[in-house]
């Protein structure tokens, strides 16, 4: 049923909403208002009434106004039937206006008055023909808007079919524009809905119908079009032209079996040793490293071997021109060696096997050849078009020939990117530091990257302030092909998300928050909602056991890998879930959400801070910290089985904080430490925590308090001690002490 509100009715009959408002009275329709709406029953039943009124006659009042004001101007002045007839007139001049005026100044000076007579009598009738020359001006201006406004009105309400078009969300700005109604007049209303929303906020689909319902204009909800990205919404996804194309360096990814050498074979390029710092001698982050050649430069990443780190290496391919495979002469082709080996072929890299360790004497580079050729990998000197290059990173043999290899593919496969745009980058690694915040190590695929650029990956947004190549230098621009750690994110980012340099801050954050709300839509549908289908299924599941874990580690990739590897210790008895990972030290809130989800907590190379320890205590929550991904994995896979209870724990006994650091006649190092918790024994083990980040593990070697031997430091002692081997200490580093326990097994 159409309806139509009282103004609307009373400028479309052609009087106030006042009278209107005094004959819907006498018609006894109540109304409250102008704004208050009335039915097509109603409606009908007014424009009857004044249908008839208008057959018989004008309106009474209309007429004795008009006669009136005919009286008036007969006795004011003779000329004015002239002027009103000129002023009706639609097409009123201010040269018309200009003569009259002019006549009248004449007729005026004429009359056989004294000067003050006159000087009154003027100034008298320009003031009165001004205020009537002014508001006749205002009423030929203004009303045929007012007409035009009110039919454009009424053709709305009488169409109905004719609804504003809001896609939502929409930002209440926005939303008002398209309305056309007042900022002001949307916030008043939110306010009045119970939602405090500023013009910048964005407002749902069930705000907006509300909204529009309590303004009385009809909308129509359209879905957002999900088949365009953010990205391409934004213009981030622009190609180039062949004209702008430059070459660039070659970017080269290092994938195969763990411990076939891989790290030592770019150690022997680059000349560091990245191995030493890896705990346990493997390596579990990826790195990118830039080596120049006869100069050339050439991109490295170094991803890891571990089966654990599979997406890692999957984002290494990806990101990559030539995918080098090493694989150990001694060892030969091996799981992971597969899996790089699919992950190369999926990302359509050419491949360049590089067969290490060939100085061993139970090497066999001939075997390993065969093996390569039941996965299709063809050597070229059999025939094939696939490069085999033997190398020995102990003694440098092949390496010069491996690079010249990776110089050639580069140079068939004319690698050519656009230096003289906005930058376009993967994150290679994203971890958070205690000191600079949110760190990203980026490899820029396109554009260049300059300090101060706006940037956005996925969810996070910043502006670059400070960037740094992989030798730890400050840079101020990086162009394609070139690896950076960048600060000035907002959050981590995600591992393997593609980074955009884009025009400002706020273009950054808008395209953050649309990635948010996506991401909290595709989340919010994943949940499951039970069904007669699937009721069955959800009562059997109760039988289920569900193991949670909260995870926490040092780095954005080691995290996400480390998630998908549990998720696949699942069995039909014990269903294993993840309910939230992160960067990071092991904090109180960690704790409280293991304590409220039954879970256990596991860190991978970071440490619980004090307040954590005693959380864990008082919630009894399992905390269990770990420096290599084998052990996590085989702990989770025995507990998922039901075999695990461990006969060797690590009892915490306390934890002190490194106030100052003095230097011995021998070169060690003395920390002199105050108790912060618990007591340090003389004969325990000891932690090295920089930022909750375990640096290192060793034995007490002397502990004092004052210049005695002492056998213990108890809670606000102060003493000195020395670590087993260790020199590398810094005031405001916290030691946990710690002894290997047995228990006996259940």
């Amino acid at each position: 049923m159409s309806k139509i509100r009282v103004h609307a009715l009373a400028k479309e009959i052609g009087i106030t909403s006042k009278e209107l408002l005094l004959k819907l009275n006498e018609l006894e329709i109540s109304v409250k208002n102008h704004m208050s709406t009335l039915d097509s029953a109603e409606e009908e039943k007014v424009r009857k009434l004044y249908k008839k009124s208008s057959s018989k006659n004008e309106s009474p009042v209309e007429n004795e106004n008009s006669d009136k004001k005919r009286d008036k101007s007969k006795k004011n002045n003779p000329n004015k039937e002239k002027q009103s007839e000129k002023k009706l007139d639609n097409k009123t001049s201010k040269k018309e206006n200009k003569d009259i005026n002019s006549q009248k100044e004449k007729d005026i000076e004429k009359t056989p008055n004294n000067k003050k007579n006159k000087k009154n009598k003027s100034k008298h009738k320009d003031n009165k023909d001004d205020k009537n020359n002014s508001f006749k001006r205002d009423l030929t201006k203004k009303k045929p808007k007012k007409k035009v406004k009110s039919r454009h009105r009424v053709e709305e309400e009488d169409k109905g079919d004719d609804s504003i078009i809001v896609i939502a969300p929409i930002t209440v700005k926005d939303f008002a524009n398209q309305l056309g109604v007042s900022v002001s007049t949307v916030i008043t209303k939110l306010i009045g809905l119970g939602v405090m929303a500023n013009q910048n906020q964005s407002i749902d689909e069930d705000t907006c119908i509300l909204l529009a319902d309590e303004l009385g204009i009809e909308i129509e909800i359209e879905a957002p079009n999900l088949d365009q990205s953010v990205e391409e919404e934004y213009g981030l996804l622009k190609e180039d032209k062949e004209r702008d194309l430059k070459p660039r360096p070659p970017v080269v990814t290092v994938m195969g079996h763990v411990d076939h050498g891989k790290t030592s074979l770019l150690d022997s390029i680059k000349k560091t040793h990245v191995t030493q710092s890896e705990a346990g001698g493997i390596t579990q982050h990826i790195g990118a490293y830039t080596v120049n050649l006869s100069g050339k430069k050439i991109t490295f990443l170094d991803t890891p071997g571990h089966e654990a780190f599979t997406s890692m290496r999957l984002r290494g391919a990806q990101t990559t021109d030539i995918a080098i495979l090493v694989v150990a002469a001694d060892d030969g082709v091996m799981p992971q060696t597969l899996e790089a080996i699919s992950h190369a072929r999926s990302a359509d890299v050419p491949i360049i096997v590089a067969i290490t360790k060939i100085d061993k004497p139970e090497g066999n580079p001939e075997r390993v050849k065969q093996e390569l050729m039941n996965e299709n990998l063809v050597p070229e000197e059999w025939g094939g078009d696939t490069i085999v290059v033997g190398v020995s990173s102990k003694t440098g043999e092949g390496i010069d020939d491996l690079l010249e290899m990776i110089l050639l593919v580069a140079e068939m496969k004319e690698l050519k990117a656009n230096p003289n745009r906005r930058a376009v980058g993967t994150i290679i690694e994203a971890n958070l530091d205690k000191a600079k915040g949110p760190m990203a190590t980026i490899l820029i695929k396109n554009g260049t990257l300059r300090f101060g650029d706006a940037v956005v990956s996925g969810t996070c947004s910043g502006r670059i302030r400070a960037m740094e190549d992989d030798k730890g230098k400050r840079v101020k621009k990086a162009g394609p092909s070139m690896p950076v750690v960048i600060l000035g994110l907002n959050d981590v980012p995600n591992a393997g998300d593609t980074i955009y340099a884009v025009n400002d801050d706020k273009t950054a954050k808008t395209i953050a928050d649309k990635n948010k709300e996506i991401s909290r839509e595709k989340r919010l549908s994943q949940t499951t909602k039970i069904s007669l289908d699937n009721l069955f299924e959800k009562i059997s599941e109760e039988d289920v056991k569900e193991l949670n874990i909260v995870v926490k580690g040092d780095v954005k990739g080691s995290v996400e890998a480390l998630n998908q590897s549990l998720l696949k210790l699942s069995t039909e008895e014990v269903k294993i879930s993840v309910i939230h990972s992160g960067v990071g030290g092991i904090n109180e809130s960690d704790v409280t959400l293991a304590s409220a989800s039954n879970a256990i907590v596991i860190g991978f190379n970071v440490r619980p801070n004090i307040n954590a320890i005693e959380l864990a205590k008082t919630e009894d929550v399992e905390i269990r910290t770990y420096r290599v991904i084998y052990e996590i994995i085989n702990d989770i896979e025995q507990a998922a089985k039901g075999m695990l209870d461990p006969d060797i724990v690590e009892e915490i006994l306390g934890r002190c904080e490194i106030r100052q650091t003095f230097k011995l006649p021998n070169n060690q190092m003395v920390a002199g430490v105050y108790v912060l918790s618990g007591k340090i024994l003389r004969n325990s083990k000891v932690k090295v925590l920089r930022d909750d980040v375990v640096i290192h593990e060793g034995d007490i070697a002397s502990l004092k308090r004052f210049k005695d031997d002492a056998k213990e430091l108890a809670t606000g002692f102060e003493g000195g001690l020395v670590i087993d081997g260790f020199n590398d200490i810094k005031e405001g580093d916290l030691l946990e002490s710690y002894i290997m326990k047995e228990v006996e097994r259940s």
